[in-house]
């Protein structure tokens, strides 16, 4: 569903969530992907709630850049409908983060971090027999 371990190593660091990518599998990329998305969405919200308005912007900024990067890595081909799915979801979860910025709205927040919080509670729910990326060292 998703594509290679080098193009997520890549991506990871562009959004500086953290250096435990260097010996992750795709699987692990992409659950730190959204534990960095969840955790940039907790920070627009305490930043909002304290009235700092650029520093909630460059958070919800950058929760959007990660769910970005997750919507532009899926394989549409090997993913079928679910990646179609999940595409829809991400585009939507970024629609609600950018809604909350520009109108301070604390409640599309807490939407799109739930959001990010079921995608990951399934992500992380995979079996691990299950988590195999066909075709993953050439993929993308």
């Amino acid at each position: 569903m998703y594509g290679s371990s080098r193009h997520y190593a890549e991506q990871y660091r562009q959004v500086g969530v953290s250096t435990r990518v260097v010996d992750a599998d795709p699987h692990k990329l992409v659950a730190l992907l959204l534990e960095g998305a969840s955790e940039r969405i907790r920070r627009a919200e305490a930043f909002m709630a304290r009235g700092d308005q650029a520093t909630k912007g460059k958070a919800i900024g950058e929760a959007c850049a990660i769910i970005g990067h997750l919507n532009g890595s899926l394989d549409h081909a090997a993913g079928g409908d679910i990646a179609g799915n999940l595409a829809a979801l991400y585009e939507y979860i970024v629609q609600r983060l950018t809604e909350a910025n520009l109108n301070n709205d604390a409640e599309a927040l807490q939407e799109s971090l739930a959001l990010v919080a079921e995608i990951e509670s399934a992500w992380n729910a995979i079996p691990a027999g299950q988590r195999a990326f066909p075709g993953a060292a050439g993929a993308r």
